[in-house]
């Protein structure tokens, strides 16, 4: 069964972080794995992007009412109408995540992932959270993501 990568961050971020981002999601692609994200724009669309230009499928669970909120390079649009509850649905679909930068929102999803023992990987995100696997680059992220659940349910790098 194909990994299932979740990567978060914000709707909005600057040309640096949308880069790094397309540069997770390419390697997702890959590295054969599902790419999920929250499916606007931001961080989630460069990751988005980076998959997809790599042949990867992407799935967007969005939080409103409407499939055609997907940015274009989501291939599999989850239309859910739960706003910011949608979160929970990223991080549980998720084998992994990989946050990006990111706001409250990502924060909120860091958490619960936290909270239900998913690998969460950092890359530019919120700063000495403890357990947050934190790394430099785009390939150690998405490396590191995918060693995580290699037959665990809980990470532990060390």
């Amino acid at each position: 069964m194909k990994k299932m990568i979740g990567v978060i961050g914000a709707g909005t971020c600057d040309n640096e972080v949308y880069d790094l981002a397309r540069k997770v999601g390419k390697g997702i692609a890959e590295m054969g794995g599902i790419l999920i994200c929250g499916g606007l724009s931001g961080v989630m669309e460069g990751a988005a992007r980076g998959a997809f230009e790599n042949g990867g499928i992407t799935v967007g669970i969005l939080p409103g009412p409407d499939r055609l909120e997907a940015n274009p390079y989501i291939s599999v649009p989850i239309v859910t109408d739960l706003g910011h509850a949608r979160n929970v649905l990223i991080v549980r679909t998720a084998d992994s995540l990989i946050a990006i930068s990111g706001g409250y929102g990502t924060l909120s999803e860091i958490s619960i992932g936290l909270k239900l023992g998913k690998p969460v990987i950092g890359l530019r995100t919120w700063p000495e959270m403890d357990g947050i696997h934190y790394v430099n680059t785009p390939d150690e992220a998405v490396f590191t993501a995918f060693k995580a659940i290699q037959g665990q349910t809980r990470v532990k790098i060390d």
